[in-house]
């Protein structure tokens, strides 16, 4: 049975991976899935640089908006949410087209990790939180240096309620986890962009000034206004906690180089510099 390709477009953050996604499922029939770990939240759109209704240019998208920001959405979620909008696209024999900078995203549906249920463990929970988040995540890397690298990437060190969940898992699992793989029916072509230093500065700078012109912190007043405490909007990113020009310009620099240390250990991504125009027929020719 020859199996479905899916279409992985990856790769730093203001590369272009939405616009390149879009004219692709264009040209092959495709329909295309978030792998952004906070534009499955509702009202997060302007701080995440969520694709517009007008750049979708009519192609369907999944797994954006799909979460109430109020409520943790897991990577186990996601799993399950992609998996299914995959074999609906597939029955329909269209491509899907999976686009997003969240590495770990993708590596759930494409490595097909199977996630363990752990459940919560109040007594360790209790004595975890007195402890200060730097002790927390130095004990997390000597159980699971595999997931501190992920908390590491993401800038999560001192998310206490990450770091506290991680360790509850590596606990439970024992020293050394061990995350199950199922290796998925399907064949992936993954497409990565990335740009040179000095131009992926100037393309931050430039979104970050759009961002700010087109409302970032009105967005974060709504959220606010609608319930979402200090503390929350803190974990959702630099973007949403007491924001300045400065400060996201410098710290998404900071995770642009995060992204590539994450996506530059797959060696079966195809790379191209996005500072040049890559049109379809270059693509065309590793799918």
């Amino acid at each position: 049975m020859q199996r479905s390709t899916i279409i992985i477009i990856l790769g730093q953050t203001v590369t272009g991976k939405s616009e390149l996604a879009v004219q692709i499922a264009k040209k092959i029939n495709g329909e295309i899935i978030s792998a952004d770990s906070r534009q499955v939240y509702k009202g997060l759109d302007i701080g995440t640089g969520k694709v517009t209704k007008k750049e979708m240019h009519g192609i369907p998208h999944y797994l954006l908006d799909v979460a109430n920001p109020k409520e943790k959405f897991t990577v186990v979620k996601y799993q399950e949410k992609a998996i299914s909008a995959i074999t609906d696209i597939c029955k329909r024999n269209k491509t899907p087209i999976i686009c997003g900078g969240t590495g770990f995203y993708i590596d759930a549906i494409t490595k097909g990790v199977i996630f363990p249920e752990v459940p919560p463990n109040t007594k360790l929970r209790k004595e975890l939180y007195s402890k200060s988040a730097i002790t927390l995540f130095e004990y997390l890397e000597k159980l699971d240096k595999r997931r501190a690298r992920d908390i590491e990437i993401k800038n999560e060190q001192n998310n206490k309620v990450r770091l506290v969940r991680a360790i509850e898992i590596a606990t439970y699992l024992g020293e050394v986890p061990k995350i199950k793989t199922a290796k998925p029916n399907y064949k992936f072509i993954k497409i990565g962009l990335y740009l040179p230093e000095e131009k992926l500065r100037s393309k931050i700078e430039k979104r970050v000034g759009k961002m700010f012109k087109m409302g970032l912190l009105n967005e974060i007043k709504k959220l606010k206004k609608s319930g979402i405490s200090n503390k929350r909007l803190r974990e959702f990113g630099f973007e949403y906690d007491n924001p300045t020009k400065e400060k996201v310009i410098a710290e998404t620099l900071k995770y642009a180089k995060r992204q590539m240390t994450w996506f530059k250990r797959d060696k079966e991504i195809k790379w191209f510099d996005a500072s040049r125009k890559i049109d379809t027929k270059q693509i065309s020719k590793v799918l």
